[in-house]
């Protein structure tokens, strides 16, 4: 597809909706964050279904309301959270290929399960890279559109397809392989590095409790409303680098899980971090929706990531015979 002609005009960027790769590496001591796409899982196989490489870039969907003009004929993929999507008001496939043709409307029209979706388009989403990375970072202002979210008369053009757009037509990932987005999640942890600063009975309380997303949720961070975890001599401790996943514990005792939109550091205690492989169950999280927490070991951590590793290379490597035609 050529630069100088767009694939899609936004008529309603909807909540929020941005562009989003895997994230901007090696510049969080800088203090930029390294955002990348919230749910990496759906992503990935937005972009396996299309024959993508696995980091081009997609648009992620909060919860509702984009809606898109085709300007000339592509292949897409939508995937995550079903945010009913509707090709010119007709039910549009998930987790399949779909093509799209001029003056075709795809429109996200209301959420069912999850919290957000990935248009994905053959080629991937053409935005300049900025250090690295295509992915919008709304802290720093730099990459996808401009730094920010899409609005409406944005066009948005897309690279050269990796694989023809006739291989990789019906392609959709097996039913037993797509994820159902439960409104109530038990997510594994890794306890540290600050849990000596917590009581036992506050280390208790934040295993064996029910915690709801609160409101002021983003893609920062889930902020969570629950039973109290009680500090031995209070929350503050030097600034230091936040990692993904990281469960933050400030004075009030409310946790919060950090997300790809995360500040580059914090100075509060950090009582877990959530492991790799249950990322994407988070990113799936809205408002209401509950958490709790299930402690596991540095070592189960790392044997669930291979395993996980293993699945998706599986897949990558087998290609066509995986993806039913």
């Amino acid at each position: 597809m050529s630069r100088t002609e767009p694939v899609f005009e936004v008529i309603h960027p909807g909540m929020l909706t941005t562009v989003q790769d895997l994230g901007r590496r090696g510049y969080q001591k800088y203090g930029l964050a390294v955002s990348g796409a919230a749910d990496a899982h759906a992503h990935r196989m937005a972009n396996l279904l299309l024959g993508n490489p696995v980091d081009a870039a997609t648009l992620e969907v909060t919860l509702m309301g984009l809606k898109v003009r085709v300007l000339k004929p592509a292949v897409i993929a939508i995937t995550g959270g079903d945010l009913d999507p509707r090709l010119n008001g007709q039910p549009l496939p998930m987790w399949s290929t779909v093509p799209v043709h001029p003056g075709d409307v795809i429109h996200f029209s209301g959420c069912k399960s999850g919290c957000r979706a990935y248009l994905a388009v053959s080629g991937g989403i053409d935005v300049p890279v900025v250090l690295g990375s295509r992915s919008t970072d709304l802290l720093g202002g730099i990459g996808g559109v401009a730094g920010r979210k899409l609005e409406k008369g944005d066009l948005l053009f897309a690279g050269p397809a990796r694989v023809p757009a006739d291989k990789v037509l019906r392609r959709r990932l097996h039913p037993d392989w797509v994820p159902q987005y439960p409104r109530q999640v038990e997510v594994r942890v890794v306890l540290g590095p600050q849990e000596g600063a917590f009581t036992p009975d506050g280390i208790a309380t934040f295993l064996s409790s029910e915690y709801t997303v609160s409101t002021t949720s983003d893609r920062m961070g889930l902020r969570l409303m629950g039973p109290t975890v009680g500090h031995k001599h209070g929350a503050d401790i030097l600034s230091e680098g936040l990692f993904m996943g990281a469960v933050q514990v400030p004075q009030n005792g409310q946790p919060i899980v950090f997300l790809v939109g995360r500040q580059s550091v914090g100075g509060y205690t950090k009582i877990a971090g959530v492991i790799t492989v249950d990322m994407p169950w988070l990113a799936q999280l809205k408002p209401g929706d509950t958490i709790r927490f299930r402690q596991v070991t540095v070592a189960e951590a790392h044997r669930l990531l291979r395993e996980y590793e293993r699945f998706f290379a599986a897949i990558k490597v087998w290609g066509s015979s995986h993806l039913s035609a």
